[in-house]
């Protein structure tokens, strides 16, 4: 058999094509047969984790993008307060900067009130991420919620954004960011645990307005003032307080609403206080089940009325004792407190519509908010006709002053003593006490009652002239000071 020279040629590359494939099968095999086990379990837990992990992995990939977009907004705050007992007393905390619609070319640091309470401008430093250090302009702070808005002034601030906090659920997870134990740039991830907490117990504080969002993102001392964050990037809170038997963190941290310190904040920017609205009544804090089935309610529910003060927004909206505010704007009402923070918080002059339970079945309402502060231009508490005690020796008419009471007119609840509710012009008290005012002790001794008042006044009836200790609202909380009454 003939065959030709291409014939030939092709016979011999496919053999030697053959000869190399063999080869590198056999070496491939030899390789494979002498890897390390170890190495091969290795390869394959990795191929499995990459496949099972790869959600976790994009949301942590998400997170770290998260925090390095906020970063630049978040700072460290130190401040010095003078003391006459301790002298110079150094306070730590977080910030974030913010801007606002109200002056949208300036920037401001929000954080808490008692980051820098009693501080003096130059005594507040505040440290930006990328190590400059500024003084405020100019301070603004709000005692009944806790915020303090600090102006700055620098190039390249980067501002961060505010989130909804209505929108926010429980479960929902956030990120703490501050400076815990003046470690700075430090970030924990956690979950909103709850809403709407109130009557807290922040030390000697004065917070009235409380909505808290719960977290379990740890919080710790110097996290205060600093943001709570979505996973929007946008700041859903101020970190403010936690729970804590240790004094660090356990797992319960409390935060600001947004739309809380947003609306704070753009009132303190426009009017240098905040504005709150009032409803003109008293409310119940004991109200039970046993009141609510009297009352023809399945359950305890909203707020019960036990008293309209005359001349009023709620007196003319015709509100009456025993009503049960259901609803307020829309809003279910949760109790007393809650329905105390939703008014005080309302724009003043707003119509808003009431869900009232009344003798049995529910009614709505339209009530026009009035300025709370529009009653400390008076001489006299609009107060119900049997409300309140003259004591004409010193031209004061006075009631004890309770817990649900203390709080409605921006005191803390634990503050007790006699409510000033009308200054006679013709004392000579007049021009040192106000309406609204609190008379908390005289000559030394805790006044709690009105037999308590008469009986110092008649143990000391000797005496020409008594020490006064008073309680006085202010727009920056309230203090006491000491007043001489010349009999």
């Amino acid at each position: 058999m003939r065959t030709t020279n291409s014939s030939v040629w092709m016979w011999m590359s496919a053999l030697w094509a053959g000869i190399a494939i063999g080869g590198a099968i056999s070496g491939w095999s030899r390789n494979h047969a002498h890897a390390d086990p170890a190495e091969l379990a290795g390869a394959k837990l990795d191929q499995e984790l990459a496949r099972e992990t790869a959600a976790l992995q994009q949301f942590s990939r998400a997170i770290a993008r998260i925090v390095s977009a906020t970063t630049p907004s978040v700072v460290h705050i130190q401040s010095e307060r003078r003391t006459a007992s301790r002298g110079r007393v150094e306070e730590t905390g977080s910030g974030v900067i913010m801007s606002s619609a109200k002056k949208p070319s300036d920037y401001y640091v929000v954080t808490n009130r008692h980051v820098i309470d009693g501080a003096v401008l130059e005594d507040i430093s505040i440290q930006l991420h990328d190590g400059r250090e500024l003084r405020p302009e100019r301070v603004w702070t709000d005692a009944a919620t806790d915020i303090a808005v600090l102006k700055i002034n620098a190039p390249h601030l980067v501002a961060a954004r505010w989130a909804d906090s209505n929108a926010v659920e429980i479960g929902h997870f956030v990120l703490a960011m501050g400076s815990p134990f003046g470690l700075s740039r430090s970030v924990t991830l956690g979950i909103i645990s709850a809403k709407g907490r109130r009557q807290l117990k922040l030390g000697a504080a004065d917070v009235l307005n409380q909505d808290f969002l719960q977290t379990d993102a740890a919080i710790n001392p110097g996290n205060s003032g600093g943001p709570l964050i979505d996973l929007t990037g946008k700041v859903v809170g101020i970190n403010t307080a936690i729970a804590s038997a240790s004094g660090g963190n356990e797992g319960i941290g409390f935060s600001i609403p947004s739309n809380l310190a947003q609306r704070v904040m753009d009132e303190l920017l426009e009017h240098g206080v905040v504005r709150r609205a009032y409803l003109g009544v008293k409310l119940d804090p004991q109200f039970n089940a046993r009141t609510a089935a009297e009352l023809r309610l399945e359950r305890v529910q909203g707020a019960r009325i036990t008293l309209v003060y005359p001349n009023t927004p709620a007196a003319r909206a015709n509100l009456q004792t025993n009503d049960v505010v259901l609803t307020f704007d829309g809003v279910e009402v949760q109790d007393e407190n809650h329905l105390i923070n939703l008014v005080s918080l309302t724009p003043i002059g707003r119509q808003v519509k009431l869900g009232v339970w009344r003798a049995g079945k529910r009614i709505t309402l339209t009530i026009t908010l009035a300025d709370r502060s529009e009653l400390d231009q008076t001489s006299e508490l609009p107060v119900a006709p049997d409300m309140g005690h003259a004591i004409r020796l010193m031209g004061l008419t006075v009631h004890p002053l309770d817990a649900e009471l203390a709080q409605q007119l921006g005191y803390a609840r634990n503050v007790r003593g006699l409510l000033i509710l009308k200054v006679d012009p013709h004392s000579q008290l007049s021009a040192e006490l106000q309406v609204y005012d609190v008379l908390e002790a005289v000559g030394r001794q805790a006044v709690q009652s009105v037999e308590d008042l008469y009986r110092i006044l008649a143990a000391n009836s000797e005496s020409s002239s008594l020490a006064l200790h008073v309680r006085r609202r202010g727009s920056d909380g309230t203090r006491t000071h000491v007043v001489v009454w010349r009999r």
